[in-house]
């Protein structure tokens, strides 16, 4: 059986999908799995087809209805062709880390071939001491960190022993006439939005006559919260970070999970507030290079409202901008205040309208729109990932992490926990961040700040390597910073 989730983006998928007009708002998702050993090619190919006809989404791409009449639409490619979105290159020299970071950098630089589905799949082999690397490219608006996850048994196994799958048939393609399906669409979702209106106005009514001021607090409550969701900005907080352009540079931090975990535990915080904790204590050390000390800088965090029901191949997330404290130099009082923040953005009563939200920001030019994202500082996300060693098609997975889309901001920083580790992905615009070693190394020790919280007796004291005993960028060794001047 299929899963196939709506015929037409959401409008907050639409959103992210029209900003791509700018080179510099690609929402362009990058995984990497290190592996031991090499997978086995064929049942690599076979289990990907597998999931192209179990998951239809990853056999669609995407029609634009014209002059935006409807979101855009996922068809079925008819001509999709595996090899285009699975291929195997050979490690370039010297075979290290550092060369497949480097491919999947490039990756999240390329444009989707709109013409087709919208993932890429490349098998990275012959690395030094046998190892190979699977990078993985997809669309933000084929999916998001959660859903990634839920979909992960379609190419992961939890023993050695790879699963054979037979194949189901291809879905079926999708028919009907582009223009008359948007016009569908909208009828649709005009009745919807009036129906609603009328089952929600007698309920609505009841509580006007029952509490007529409370109602027209929590109205006033909604329409500020809307505001503040869509207000624009149009500076930087941070006087350092502030060109943006198309590069972008990955570099890769990694703290222990139970280290990160103790050491929220100590500051009665959640690992959410201890990974935000470590980012702005690294960005107060990168500013303070440039002799900065900015009080708070603005982030982008994605907040998740998927539900039980919700597809997996599908992107249920919305996006909260707030400020964070990062001069406080004590990495327990700034969990403290972190948290409240973000409390507070998740309690934000505009969470219920993202999008229509999205779908009204979709009515304005995009070189507005992506002005104001722009202005962003940075942008931070942590998923929860794989709790156990996984293999994919017979090799088994030392380390898996991510590189979100930095959709305007100077860097994104994505956790994903995998088998005890936290391997943080950075990504940052190479405009913003032109010493991307020294912001890394910056970032490790706002990380270690953090992690010294946790009690001496059950730290671990040690970082996990992604790939074992191999070498990360500028993880191994402390190095000398630069005292880098800017414009």
């Amino acid at each position: 059986m299929t899963e196939r989730d709506g015929e037409f983006m959401r409008p907050s998928d639409a959103f992210s999908w029209y900003q791509e007009a700018d080179p510099a708002m690609r929402a362009t998702i990058v995984g990497v799995a290190w592996l031991e050993g090499r997978p086995d090619w064929e049942i690599l190919r076979t289990r990907l087809e597998a999931a192209s006809r179990l998951v239809s989404r990853f056999r669609q791409r995407v029609e634009e209805p014209p002059a935006r009449l409807a979101p855009p639409r996922w068809v079925i490619d008819e001509n999709f062709d595996l090899s285009w979105h699975l291929r195997r290159v050979d490690a370039p020299a010297p075979r290290t880390p550092a060369e497949v970071l480097e491919l999947a950098r490039v990756e999240a630089m390329t444009g989707f071939d709109r013409a087709r589905p919208l993932w890429v799949c490349t098998l990275v082999e012959n690395l030094a001491h046998d190892r190979s690397a699977l990078i993985l490219k997809v669309h933000h608006s084929l999916t998001d960190g959660q859903g990634a996850i839920k979909l992960a048994p379609l190419l992961f196994d939890q023993t050695p022993s790879p699963v054979r799958r037979v194949l189901p048939p291809p879905p079926e393609p999708e028919r009907g006439a582009l223009m008359l399906a948007s016009l569908a669409y909208d009828v649709r979702r005009f009745t919807g939005l009036a129906v609603s209106a009328v089952r929600s106005a007698i309920p609505a009514g009841l509580r006007v006559l029952g509490d007529p001021l409370g109602v027209l607090r929590g109205v006033a409550d909604t329409t500020r919260s809307i505001g503040q969701t869509v207000a624009p900005v149009f500076e930087t907080l941070s006087p350092v970070m502030r060109a943006r352009g198309p590069g972008r540079v990955f570099e890769l931090v990694t703290v222990d999970l139970e280290d990160l975990k103790r050491a929220a535990a100590a500051a009665d915080a959640s690992v959410n507030d201890a990974f935000l904790a470590g980012v702005t204590g690294g960005l107060r050390r990168y500013h303070q290079q440039y002799g900065s000390r900015p009080g708070h800088l603005r982030v982008t965090m994605p907040i998740s409202i998927r539900t039980e029901t919700d597809p997996m191949a599908s992107n249920r997330i919305t996006l909260m901008r707030f400020a964070l404290p990062v001069a406080e130099p004590d990495p327990a009082v700034r969990m403290t205040l972190i948290g409240q923040s973000a409390r507070r953005a998740r309690d934000q009563r505009s969470l219920g309208f993202t999008d229509a939200i999205a779908g009204g920001l979709n009515l304005l030019p995009t070189a507005v729109v992506g002005g104001m994202l722009k202005r962003v500082d940075f942008l931070a996300s942590d998923v929860i990932g794989l709790p156990r060693t996984a293999w994919i098609a017979g090799a088994e997975v030392a380390a898996y992490c991510a590189f979100g889309p930095t959709m305007g901001c100077s860097a994104n920083l994505t956790l994903l926990s995998y088998a005890g580790a936290c391997h943080i992905g950075v990504n940052l615009d190479s405009n913003a961040v032109p010493d991307a070693g020294d912001f890394a190394e910056c970032l490790r020790e706002g990380f270690g700040e953090v992690v010294a919280l946790a009690p001496s007796a059950a730290r671990r004291g040690r970082v996990r390597l992604p790939i074992r005993d191999g070498i990360y960028p500028g993880s191994t060794r402390p190095r000398e910073r630069h005292q880098a001047s800017r414009p």
